[in-house]
């Protein structure tokens, strides 16, 4: 397992473009000497995380999927997909490696509308797409022993190679659907 989250890491390394210059004090995970920007992706009603890491700002979304009814798309209930932040800001759809070996999801159909989500190249760190009691659907995780609405998701890399990076960490962000307060975590896969 620890190697496919690593080939996963990988591949978001080596498949997105580098560049992005603008300096700032600290990244994401408040670590000083971050030299890339990553903004926060505009607000939309069908976002349910998004994913971004080392070494430049493009980020992987990952939105509801709807049909054109307006109803969720049972058969694919999430769309995946880039925001090129590194380049002109763009919106691009994954290649077919970063689908089935990185960045894609694997989806099972649970009961009353669930969904068992699992990232194609880390299984161990299961997510459940489900309506809230707010009446939208969400993505939820186990954050610091506490089921959380997840929203970002944040991969801190120093080295390595293409095959073998090194994670420093893995920090997820998400909030308490009863407290509404933010909940953040790291660990090292």
């Amino acid at each position: 397992m620890r190697l496919y989250f690593l080939l996963f890491v990988s591949i978001l390394s080596i498949t997105s473009a580098y560049g992005y210059s603008k300096k700032i004090d600290k990244g994401p995970g408040g670590d000083k000497g971050a030299n890339v920007v990553y903004p926060t992706p505009p607000i939309s009603n069908e976002r349910l995380f998004y994913v971004q890491r080392t070494p430049n700002a493009n980020t992987i979304v990952y939105d509801l999927n709807l049909n054109s009814d307006g109803k969720l798309n049972t058969d694919q209930p999430v769309k995946v997909y880039w925001l090129k932040y590194a380049e002109k800001g763009q919106k691009e759809e994954l290649n077919y490696i970063q689908r089935k070996f990185a960045y894609g999801l694997n989806t099972k159909a649970l009961n009353k509308g669930s969904y068992d989500i699992r990232f194609v190249s880390y299984k161990k760190f299961p997510l459940t797409l489900i309506r809230g009691e707010d009446g939208k659907y969400h993505i939820f995780a186990s954050v610091a022993q506490k089921q959380v609405i997840l929203n970002r998701i944040f991969v801190k890399i120093e080295g390595g190679s293409f095959w073998i990076p090194n994670v420093v960490y893995v920090e997820v962000k998400g909030t308490d659907p009863e407290t509404g307060k933010e909940i953040v975590d790291r660990f090292k896969p």
